[in-house]
């Protein structure tokens, strides 16, 4: 069976993760992607700007025994004030958070200076997720956001795919993975 594009991003986030390794959930929403990380690396940042999801991901972690997540309740684009070291593998659910507010959603101002960050932190071989949802207000704008950014990285610096339903109704998820190549060249 055709994985899904979530399964699809843990797998290929899971080949470079190791117990050495730094993860980044910018969207902690309900703590699935934070535990999935947690439990293949040293350390995880998980952010959001939700109590709830912090509330709700505290509870499930706690229940599996992790105790290797740093939660931050503050916005993905403030990446770089909690995480210093480099990061090896990182995600994003971008939408809204399951069974909350719906009007509380990602912004593509938000998401493109955390991508833009998280990028410029990630190891030589690390990866990035990002996994658009977008059948929401707004949902379409930071789709496009997203995607004319990822088209534009470098690619002697970055390679970039993308994994999509291509025969499905109301606006299925889809999967955008980045994987570092080289360092930026600092000036």
């Amino acid at each position: 069976m055709i994985k899904r594009p979530l399964q699809v991003s843990h797998a290929f986030l899971a080949e470079v993760l190791d117990k050495e390794a730094i993860a980044v959930d910018a969207t902690m929403g309900n703590g699935n992607d934070t535990a999935f990380l947690a439990g293949l690396s040293k350390n995880v940042y998980a952010f959001d700007i939700q109590e709830q999801a912090l509330k709700s991901t505290a509870q499930r972690l706690e229940k599996a025994g992790i105790c290797n997540a740093h939660l931050i309740l503050a916005g993905h684009e403030q990446v770089d004030q909690y995480v210093t070291e480099p990061i090896r593998a990182a995600i994003f659910n971008l939408g809204y958070l399951p069974s909350a507010d719906k009007t509380v959603v990602t912004k593509p101002d938000t998401t493109l200076v955390a991508i833009e960050k998280i990028l410029a932190q990630l190891e030589v071989g690390g990866r990035l997720a990002i996994m658009i949802y977008y059948g929401h207000e707004g949902g379409d704008q930071e789709k496009d956001a997203v995607l004319h950014f990822v088209q534009n990285l470098d690619q002697r610096l970055f390679t970039a795919m993308l994994y999509q339903p291509l025969n499905q109704i109301n606006q299925p998820p889809f999967l955008v993975m980045i994987e570092k190549l080289k360092k930026v060249k600092e000036d």
